[in-house]
């Protein structure tokens, strides 16, 4: 089949290199605009639009995939699918249609479960034990379309979500084009999402990855695990904002308030509603990551001072 490739953040990537080896012929890619970034907020090409003209394959950049010029462009191409992974943008009915095959998308969670933007990062916040990916027919709805097939993924105690998304883009890519030979071979069956188990899984906020130090550790540890890397679980101390990596909940440490800070020689503690949590790494406004003993040392805390 020839095909155009709808994706635009680095996660992409591996499902966007195992269509380009595969029997089908890749023609084009579909990716977001570029965008500002760094402090020099110079416009930067999206991984996947980087990744297409390293190669010399035509890429394509609406600003809205509703754009007159790049569904006539579409046509012209004349795609039979359009696979697609995190490309980031509303696909309206009218281009939905021009391939022959639709748009096939690669979604990180087992539909109907966690449909929207963040669906590992509420698979971790939420205690889930298994998640996966699903490839579903793109439609109108927010990750409503009838599911080709899907993969199940363990998630393991210590995952963060990046951990876990990188798992998933890996296994993901594989299901993505055993999906699309089977369209072409004509074998492919969608079957309509359950009406039960369907739950939303929103972007995740800056306020969202606030760390709620009334929580249980349990809580705690899975906040930060699933706002790690991005957007970054925070924490504020003498009115500073700061970031934290993954914590460890430990059972037998002495018990502490919500939020109150111990430190030891080899460990630094949190207060939770439960037990303590073992603090990793810390990152304070301005300054690189550093390992929470150093610093609490550099910063001389005074007893019984609180995460707010």
């Amino acid at each position: 089949m020839r095909l155009v490739f709808a994706g635009t953040p680095e996660v992409a990537l591996p499902a966007l290199d195992a269509v380009a080896g595969s029997r089908h012929e890749l023609v084009a890619v579909v990716t977001r605009p570029d965008a500002p970034s760094g402090r020099g907020r110079k416009l930067v090409r999206s991984p996947v639009g980087a990744w297409a003209d390293e190669r010399g394959i035509e890429v394509l950049t609406p600003q809205r995939p509703r754009e007159p010029e790049f569904q006539e462009r579409l046509r012209e191409i004349g795609p039979d699918c359009v696979p697609v992974v995190a490309y980031g943008a509303l696909v309206p009915p009218s281009a939905l249609e021009i391939p022959r095959y639709g748009w096939v998308n690669l979604h990180f969670s087992l539909l109907p479960a966690w449909r929207g933007a963040a669906p590992v990062q509420h698979a971790v916040l939420h205690g889930d034990e298994v998640t996966g990916a699903s490839v579903f027919d793109l439609e109108a709805g927010l990750d409503t379309g009838p599911v080709y097939g899907t993969l199940t993924e363990r998630v393991r105690p210590a995952d963060t979500s990046g951990d876990l998304l990188d798992r998933l883009a890996t296994e993901g890519a594989g299901l993505l084009v055993a999906v699309l030979d089977a369209i072409e071979d004509g074998t492919a069956r969608a079957h309509p999402q359950p009406a039960e188990g369907v739950s939303l899984a929103p972007k995740i906020t800056v306020e969202d990855a606030r760390i709620r130090w009334g929580d249980p550790a349990f809580g705690v540890d899975r906040r930060v695990r699933a706002c790690t890397p991005a957007p970054g679980a925070w924490t504020t101390l003498r009115g500073d904002r700061l970031k934290l990596g993954p914590v460890h909940p430990v059972a037998n440490a002495e018990p502490l308030k919500p939020g109150e800070i111990r430190v030891e020689r080899t460990q630094v503690f949190a207060g939770t509603a439960t037990t303590p949590v073992a603090l990793g790494e810390v990152r304070a406004a301005g300054k690189k990551p550093m390992s929470a003993t150093d610093w609490a040392r550099g910063l001389r805390l005074e007893a019984g001072e609180t995460f707010a």
